[in-house]
């Protein structure tokens, strides 16, 4: 997400949350920070109708705000070697840069192997010195060689330096095709090494090659590479220029995706032996080095909150995020942060109004696209005005966005309430959470589903199920309380279900002899009406 602000309403999205978050996210973004608005959970049919006409798409689901890898400043930056490159270049690289791990990748940038300093080291005692599997472009590089001759881009074969007469070398055989020929100005030697077609010859001590060797050698097809340096410091460095990939450790690397979480890591990255861990991606590419001192204090990922400020009802590992800023206009729950933050909540019918204002003070022009979003949300919080939450300020801001887009209100919010009270064709479990909310009240756990419609038959006739429903998930989730509100838009009042052990509890928040489907007039507010009642409820069972 690349250091994004995350912006995002509560679990079970509503229109409000929704269209909060993205006109949130477009006026922050207006005003040079980089945001991206974000849904808990799939929009349902309301929002779904508001989003498609105002030709918008669904923000991306967050599944939640927990520290990833990804989240952490390790080190990315640093260059991976490929299978070409040499110890040499490794050495040179990792002395230079004062690192002491480097990753060892394919062409494809997936990571093969490692190298550390001590790989090096005990390559150098550990190793067969002859041996050289590399790139004839490493050899001259690591030489600071010239090329005579090329034929073979990979050079491989055994190392022989020749200290011995011409007799002495014929009588042990030692020159063999795969042979690697270290010589100074021998030229009876070099023709020998031509005669047999070995595998390369180096030149040492910068000496020109006869014309007659140089035909003999293009004839024959041997490579040659004429250096500066000596003998000695030619057989010294030679062997670094092997490919790292052949001392690199390529098994029982620990790794880890970057997508992994911190909290399921940190304990295994403690308890390791090593320091260093890369980080790859999910198709296996490189992308960096994780130290141990990275995760001490990891970054997290920063979010804004709109339209709701309880751990409960926020992503899951809101706990690990840095909260920046909460726009709402619920009561004030129990999110808490560590520093000072803005926090703006008001007594308004729509997290949209708060937002609106925020769009006059900082005069950003409201498009069309967002002016029919803002206005969704608050009508649809507000039931089209009708609700008791609503305010002066819900009503002004409804009047100036309908301005912006110049639609029939009356006609656009009934049909959108048609579409999102439309419950054929969905289970009960789906309509029950479609706007569930959790709350803690005076100590005890309650659960508030509320379902908006145009036609309460639909639910009546699935009556037994939504009960059966409510009992278990009032023992799953052990909820003092558990209520479905099925709020009639055109009647304007509420019809109440809830489990049966607290009938009194209910009977003494609405005041009235109950049963399950009495219906509330004037009761459309689960925030402003049920919520202050089921605490006066809870008080008076408790006295």
């Amino acid at each position: 997400m690349d250091n994004k602000i995350l912006i995002f309403g509560h679990k079970n999205p509503d229109t409000d949350s929704v269209s909060a978050a993205i006109s949130l996210s477009y006026l922050k973004n207006n005003l040079g920070e980089n945001t991206e608005a974000f849904i808990l959970d799939e929009v349902n049919q309301e929002t779904a109708f508001v989003l498609e006409y105002f030709n918008t798409d669904a923000p991306e689901i967050l599944n939640n705000v927990r520290i990833q890898l990804k989240d952490l400043s390790y080190d990315k930056n640093g260059l991976p070697f490929t299978f070409r490159d040499s110890i040499l270049d490794a050495y040179t690289y990792m002395n230079l840069n004062k690192i002491r791990t480097l990753p060892i990748v394919s062409d494809e940038k997936v990571l093969r192997g490692l190298i550390t300093m001590k790989d090096i080291a005990m390559s150098l005692v550990q190793e067969d010195q002859r041996k050289l599997h590399t790139s004839f472009d490493n050899v001259i590089n690591g030489l600071e060689g010239e090329e005579i001759c090329k034929f073979d881009d990979c050079i491989d074969g055994n190392i022989i330096v020749i200290a011995f007469h011409l007799d002495t070398v014929e009588e042990m055989q030692l020159f063999q095709e795969d042979s690697i020929i270290i010589v100074g100005d021998r030229f009876d030697i070099i023709r020998a090494a031509l005669e047999k077609k070995v595998e390369l010859i180096i030149i040492t001590g910068n000496v020109n090659l006869p014309d007659d060797l140089s035909e003999l050698a293009k004839e024959n097809k041997v490579n040659i590479i004429r250096t500066n340096y000596d003998t000695y410091r030619t057989s010294k460095v030679i062997y670094l220029t092997n490919y790292a990939c052949n001392i690199m450790i390529s098994e029982n690397i620990l790794q880890f995706k970057e997508d992994e979480y911190l909290d399921e890591c940190k304990e295994v990255i403690q308890e390791s032996q090593h320091s260093k861990f890369p980080i790859i991606s999910k198709e296996g590419q490189y992308l960096g080095i994780l130290g141990r001192g990275h995760v001490i204090s990891p970054g997290k990922k920063k979010v804004i909150l709109v339209d709701h400020n309880e751990y409960s009802q926020s992503a899951l590992g809101i706990d690990q995020a840095e909260i920046l800023e909460v726009i709402d206009h619920h009561k004030i729950g129990d999110i808490s942060t560590s520093i000072p933050i803005n926090f703006r909540n008001s007594p308004v019918g729509s997290t949209n109004t708060i937002i609106y204002q925020m769009y006059m003070e900082n005069g950003v022009d409201i498009p069309y696209e967002i002016a029919g979003l803002m206005l969704s949300g608050i009508i649809s919080d507000t039931l089209l005005l009708k609700s008791p939450t609503t305010t002066s300020l819900d009503t002004y801001a409804v009047g100036e966005l309908t301005k912006k887009i110049s639609i029939d209100l009356t006609k656009y919010a009934m049909e959108m309430f048609r579409r999102g009270t439309d419950i054929s064709g969905r289970d009960v479990e789906d309509v029950f959470y479609s706007d569930y909310k959790e709350f803690s009240l005076e100590g005890t756990k309650i659960g508030i589903s509320q379902v908006f419609t145009l036609n309460i038959e639909a639910i009546k006739k699935n009556i037994y199920q939504y009960l059966k429903l409510i009992e278990e998930i009032n023992r799953q989730k052990d909820q003092f309380i558990t209520l479905l509100l099925v709020t009639d838009i055109i009647k304007q009042g509420s019809y109440v279900f809830y489990n049966e052990s607290k009938d009194r509890v209910i009977e003494n928040a609405f005041k009235r002899d109950m049963e399950q489907g009495t219906f509330i007039e004037d009761c459309v507010s689960r925030k402003k009406q049920v919520i202050p009642m089921l605490i006066q409820g809870i008080h008076q069972s408790k006295s």
